[in-house]
């Protein structure tokens, strides 16, 4: 939980708990982990097929949704709201 004591988690009619969160970061989370999967699953066959520049590719691609995620995780870390925060 936050360190910031100003806001008060409460439920709204539905169940669901109402906590301030940035919906473009946690997208950029989920989405860039579906999207690791993929690129691991297109890795693996690239190198039992010996597709050494698909297999490049998909480890560029990799790092760089790694770094996607990193840079949403510490944004919302940054902000003190949302689901990390």
């Amino acid at each position: 939980m936050s360190d910031n004591k100003d806001w008060v988690e409460t439920r709204d009619k539905k169940g669901h708990a109402m906590v301030p969160a940035t919906p473009r970061d946690v997208v950029h989370i989920r989405v860039g982990s579906f999207i690791l999967v993929f690129l691991f699953a297109m890795c693996v066959l690239s190198l039992i097929a010996k597709a050494w520049i698909m297999t490049g590719i998909t480890v560029v691609l990799a790092i760089l949704t790694v770094i996607n995620i990193w840079r949403a995780v510490r944004k919302q870390k940054d902000s003190d709201v949302g689901e990390i925060g």
